[in-house]
């Protein structure tokens, strides 16, 4: 059905995109305020602080959160703090360089055409996961492919650069440097435990990561399941790059190399710290408890 905002709690992350976000803010609220909306607006100015606003948005109709994956990242992680009957509907305005949850929720990248959707959006239900006590709404993954999530954010700290060519660069660099294989012990839904060994383990909502990578083609976010994508060796420097090549249209399935699962709840444990990254941001470490929970958060979608 279609969704009226109603009261409504607009978060902004002024940093984001190269300090793109305060701007895109400010255009908004004003778009907002302008079509009648009811609405507050916060700017956060330190890690986590969008987790706290979000937690405490229990009074309002509609969050918004306004940035990169980043903030929604935090934003979603506040809302899920709040009990499920008083949470908020949860709608974005992605103003950041992966952009990944606005794709699967199919709202625009421009700010005007992203506030246009929440106003004559939809609300659909959605599925959101829990990974070692932290939520995420797109993607955990651990190996090389989060290694390259991790290297972009360093390199556009670095460099100010933004967009695909930043991610492919980093993708180029982890593969032709930092090829490592990671052994792995997993059970899937409670099941046998598993031996293998992956250059890539990526546990997805949304079909994408890293920027429009289509990892998991057939993933859908209120689907109940995780769709997951493991990268087993062997894989030379040439068929790596093939792969990633294929991955960025979801063209790699079906390679020998690449193993398809879906599950509700993935356990995981590697023989060392793992490069790992959920909704982007670093979550490296060693073990992991992965589970689903089904429809936990009504958001807006065009």
């Amino acid at each position: 059905m279609q969704h009226e905002l109603g009261k409504t709690f607009l978060i902004v992350n002024p940093a984001s995109k190269m300090g793109e976000g305060a701007v895109a803010g400010a255009h908004a609220a004003a778009f907002f305020k302008e079509a009648g909306v009811q609405l507050d607006c916060a700017y956060t100015n330190a890690p986590l602080h969008a987790v706290e606003l979000a937690a405490s948005a229990g009074s309002y109709d509609t969050v918004i959160a306004l940035g990169g994956d980043g903030v929604i990242h935090e934003v979603a992680n506040g809302l899920m703090a709040i009990e499920q009957e008083k949470r908020p509907v949860f709608g974005i305005i992605p103003v950041g360089s992966g952009n990944d949850y606005a794709r699967t929720l199919g709202i625009s990248q421009d700010v005007d055409a992203a506030c246009q959707q929440l106003l004559s959006g939809k609300i659909r239900s959605v599925d959101v996961g829990l990974c070692n006590g932290q939520y995420f709404v797109e993607t955990v993954s651990f190996g090389i492919d989060a290694a390259i999530a991790l290297d972009t954010m360093e390199r556009r700290k670095r460099t100010n650069k933004t967009g695909n060519a930043l991610y492919f660069e980093a993708g180029l660099s982890q593969l032709v440097f930092h090829r490592d294989m990671h052994e792995y012990h997993a059970r899937f839904d409670g099941e046998g435990q598993v031996v293998g060994q992956s250059l890539t383990f990526a546990i997805q909502l949304g079909r994408t990561y890293g920027g429009g990578f289509i990892i998991c083609p057939d993933a859908l976010p209120d689907d109940g399941v995780f769709d997951i994508c493991i990268a087993h060796p062997p894989l030379g420097l040439m068929g790596a790059v093939k792969l990633f090549a294929k991955a960025k249209e979801g063209k790699h399935v079906g390679a020998p190399q690449i193993e398809m699962r879906q599950a509700q709840s993935v356990t995981v444990q590697f023989d060392g710290v793992v490069p790992a990254q959920m909704d982007g941001e670093d979550c490296s470490g060693v073990s992991f408890d992965v589970s689903l929970l089904p429809a936990a958060l009504k958001v807006i979608v065009a």
